[in-house]
């Protein structure tokens, strides 16, 4: 499976992608036009909040399978356009939670 990542993510996660024997490209510049090239053959997007997944984004991809946001929110990525498309798309709605914990606990002092 070729994995497109196009926010940077932990090495780690990288690493368990590698070891799971998947393909995976970094392009953490790709936007635009640059995207929609990169996107064309990936059957896997791995994003942030940096990468706007928009209907041509998908509609470019005709390989993609799924979406995986490492983070929280969609709000980044068209779920409609996604639907349309017959793409997965998945987030980590509880990613930030000990972070955020342990940043309120630590404002409090």
């Amino acid at each position: 499976m070729k994995v497109l990542v196009t926010d940077p993510i932990s090495e780690a996660g990288l690493d368990v992608l590698y070891e799971a024997g998947h393909e995976v490209v970094t392009d953490y510049e790709a936007e635009g036009e640059t995207l929609l090239e990169a996107v064309a053959d990936a059957n896997a997007l791995i994003v942030r909040s940096g990468t706007e997944v928009t209907r041509p984004v998908l509609s470019a991809a005709d390989d993609l399978v799924i979406v995986g946001r490492a983070g929280i929110g969609v709000d980044n990525i068209d779920v409609d356009a996604a639907t349309d498309e017959g793409v997965i798309v998945a987030n980590a709605p509880e990613g930030n939670v000990r972070a955020a914990a342990e940043h309120t606990v630590a404002m409090a002092f």
